[in-house]
């Protein structure tokens, strides 16, 4: 499905600080905060899987920040999508236990104040030895991305 805006994926660039490498693949976007993020969760629903929860992250920064002393707005809208894939998560589970902790996926959408461009970003998957567990993690990965350019493109 075509959308009215271009795209443009944001490259990790070798001159960027390997932290941000490591932790988060972004991708970016020209339009409306509300119809990528619409386009999303679309995507997310229509890989037959479930969203466990939206998470309001703006909302909750905007609501808290005079508690914790901080006035500056970081978001004009973001929001973090949970969800599963039974087949994926049982697989990552079964080859690790442990990685339960790197369930559920999460993708994000956001919008900084005054910025026209609209993110979408997901964490990147662990390191590990693991090679069943590297296989399902490539495979989490390959949906998530494949979610985001339907989103975007």
């Amino acid at each position: 499905m075509k959308k009215p805006f271009m795209f443009v994926m944001l490259a990790l660039m070798p001159g960027l600080a390997a932290a941000a490498e490591n932790y988060v693949a972004i991708y970016k976007t020209q339009g409306s905060y509300a119809d990528v993020r619409d386009f999303v969760r679309i995507g997310i629903e229509s890989e037959g899987l479930v969203i466990n929860s939206v998470g309001h992250i703006a909302d909750m920064l905007e609501r808290t920040g005079k508690d914790v002393g901080s006035t500056r707005q970081v978001y004009e809208g973001g929001e973090q999508f949970e969800f599963c894939s039974s087949t994926l998560s049982r697989a990552m589970m079964e080859a690790d236990p442990h990685a339960i902790a790197l369930c559920p996926f999460i993708i994000s959408v956001y919008k900084m104040p005054g910025d026209k461009t609209v993110y979408v970003s997901y964490r990147k998957p662990a390191q590990t030895r693991n090679p069943k567990l590297r296989k399902v993690l490539v495979d989490i990965e390959k949906l998530q991305v494949k979610i985001i350019k339907g989103a975007i493109e």
